[in-house]
């Protein structure tokens, strides 16, 4: 359970896949061929008392880039939308309180391995309850970007179903029935079928999902991930769009 003096007033959970968890600023050291930081934080990403997060152990500290490091642990982390994201809603609502960000993303996963039941989405669960344990605090919105991974013919067919399913499991274990979520439409894919994931994300029938479309969006030369300048705009977006949607 989080202790400690800092206490957040609006929670946000963050899950999805390596976009969400922040590539920016990635790149491959040639001498070791291993994935590396470059370790620039752009000022939209800088680290303020306002904005929280709850770290592995359930406490929290206050977040700073890269946010992802201790959850998705086995890849390299470095910028990506939360901090963007919380830095500009505290821009347009200076009032709007202090932000909780709860990270839960992990890199290269598909859809399926986050239904009901699998270890990311026990630790979900888990980490959203914890967090919401301190006096006055709520969960203001789910930030969902993933679909990169199951861009494959079966797995494409298949997602809408998934998606929504998922969806309506986490409001249900959280006791949260319209739980807004602000779905990130993917822009690239592994895999030829992109489009149909694309379809799926924006035709999902179910209330208080608003969708963030990351088309257009500059990308590293994975042609995957997004660059920093891209992981700070979607951040943006999402922000305007949860403000718009209030």
């Amino acid at each position: 359970m989080p202790t400690g003096e800092l206490k957040p007033k609006n929670i946000f959970l963050l899950a999805g896949q390596s976009n969400m968890a922040g590539r920016g600023g990635i790149y491959n050291d040639t001498k070791t061929n291993l994935h590396k930081w470059d370790g620039k934080v752009p000022p939209q990403c800088t680290p303020t008392p306002k904005i929280l997060t709850l770290s592995l152990n359930k406490t929290w500290e206050i977040a700073r880039e890269p946010l992802h490091k201790e959850i998705d642990n086995l890849k390299t982390c470095g910028v990506g939308p939360g901090m963007p994201f919380s830095n500009q809603i505290l821009a347009k609502h200076p009032d709007f309180g202090v932000i909780g960000l709860v990270p839960c993303a992990v890199g290269g996963t598909k859809i399926e391995k986050w239904q009901k039941g699998t270890i990311l989405y026990n630790q979900l669960v888990d980490r959203a309850r914890a967090a919401r344990q301190c006096t006055g605090c709520n969960i203001r919105a789910l930030l969902w970007y993933q679909g990169e991974s199951d861009c494959g013919e079966r797995d494409s067919r298949l997602y809408m179903g998934r998606l929504e399913k998922f969806f309506n499991n986490l409001r249900h274990d959280l006791d949260s029935p319209y739980l807004p979520i602000l779905l990130v439409v993917i822009s690239a894919g592994e895999g030829n079928f992109l489009r149909n994931v694309r379809d799926a994300q924006l035709n999902i029938n179910l209330k208080n999902v608003v969708h963030v479309d990351a088309k257009g969006l500059t990308l590293l030369p994975d042609h995957l991930h997004l660059d920093t300048k891209s992981a700070v705009r979607i951040g943006q977006k999402l922000a305007d769009d949860f403000l718009l949607s209030q």
